[in-house]
């Protein structure tokens, strides 16, 4: 069976391992996710993130972050999907929760947060919002 949105499986074990409790969570591993995974670590709502395995069956490991054993990502949604994408310019890059949250975006400058795609005033497809 073939996966039709990659990212939004992604944010779902994500968000089901948040709640479960989980310390690492393992999915199908690709260019894209890794890149999104880096920017969650960036931004601190991931403690690290491994790419294991050769050719094509590579996995994407997370290490989930907890505060007070409640996990750090409180909210994922996925914005742009396969029937319906979003897109926004250098301008009009939205902010989530009043600026408490982050918006994932893919530029042509690759996988950006939505304080850097500003200051470098590129716009692209937006992803998801993390909060």
């Amino acid at each position: 069976m073939s996966m039709q949105d990659p990212i939004s499986d992604m944010l779902t074990r994500l968000r089901n391992a948040g709640m479960a409790g989980l310390k690492v969570v393992e999915m199908p591993s690709s260019k894209m996710k890794a890149a999104v995974a880096e920017v969650f670590k960036k931004e601190g709502y991931i403690q690290d993130y491994t790419v294991e395995g050769e050719g094509p069956k590579k996995t994407l490991q997370i290490t989930m972050k907890f505060f007070q054993n409640k996990p750090v990502i409180e909210g994922l949604k996925r914005v742009s999907k396969c029937s319906c994408r979003i897109y926004c310019g250098g301008k009009d890059i939205p902010k989530v929760r009043n600026g408490l949250g982050t918006v994932v975006l893919s530029t042509p400058q690759g996988i950006l947060d939505g304080t850097t795609a500003r200051q470098q005033n590129v716009g692209g497809e937006v992803l998801c919002y993390i909060w």
